[in-house]
């Protein structure tokens, strides 16, 4: 199943997202200090090609840093993303096969916004991770 989502949104809007994900990343990285937020970027890009089976997570070490990044990050790119999001969201909600879709595309908008101090993981390997246990 999880094939047949990924095929569909391919065709019907991952590509395109994928597409703006690369070319914000190319913008950031002709500077040679914005390279962390083209980094990300490309990052994401493939995340959004390929989406299902696939989940964001933390990543373990993130730190001040981070939380700048994810700041000048939001305000420079990720509310333009996240709006791209919301569109296509939208535009795939007219139909009963782009509900889902339509639910991963506002699933993916926390990672577009803050993409620092987060990790993509397959579904599978996060299900046979141990639990930490908290006190």
């Amino acid at each position: 199943m999880r094939l047949l989502l990924n095929i569909i949104w391919l065709v019907l809007s991952g590509f395109w997202l994928f597409c703006a994900y690369v070319l914000a990343g190319l913008i950031a990285c002709v500077l040679i200090v914005t390279i962390p937020f083209g980094i990300a970027s490309f990052r994401i890009a493939g995340y959004v090609l390929w989406p299902f089976g696939r989940q964001v997570v933390d990543a373990p070490g993130a730190g001040v840093a981070s939380g700048i990044g994810n700041v000048i990050w939001f305000l420079v790119a990720g509310l333009w993303l996240a709006i791209g999001h919301i569109a296509t969201a939208l535009a795939l909600a007219v139909t009963v096969i782009g509900l889902p879709l339509a639910w991963a595309n506002l699933k993916l908008i926390p990672v577009t916004c803050f993409p620092f101090g987060k990790r993509v993981v397959k579904s599978r390997d996060l299900a046979h991770a141990p639990v930490p246990v908290q006190y």
